[in-house]
């Protein structure tokens, strides 16, 4: 289960964050997540809750932003939806398509005491 992992990782930067910074509390995470991060979103909640236990984000509320997948056709030169990777075009049913967005995963915000 990468999300654990993940959410180790988003604890890691709201505690560097708090050094830089001076906070000593965080009441709210708000999480981009792309549409093709490969991040299950329940999983990654849960695993945020556990990793956060007796940390200064422990009483955190954890938002998630949803991003959607966008790619550009190389074919068409069109931008499309892209709802999983390897996606056909839906303008021309072409496979060559680059992504462009929808695959972050990204500390956006927080919110502090």
């Amino acid at each position: 289960m990468h999300e654990m992992s993940l959410a180790e990782g988003v604890l890691q930067l709201i505690e560097e964050a708090a050094t830089s910074q001076g906070f000593s509390r965080v009441k709210t995470v708000w999480l981009e997540i792309g549409e093709l991060a490969g991040a299950e979103k329940e999983a990654l909640r849960f695993c945020f809750d556990v990793v956060t236990r007796g940390s200064l984000a422990s009483a955190a509320q954890l938002e998630i932003i949803d991003r959607p997948g966008q790619g550009w056709c190389l074919q068409c030169a069109c931008t499309v939806h892209v709802a999983a990777l390897y996606d056909a075009c839906p303008h021309c049913g072409s496979h060559q398509i680059q992504v462009t967005g929808g695959s972050e995963l990204r500390l956006a915000e927080l919110e502090v005491e």
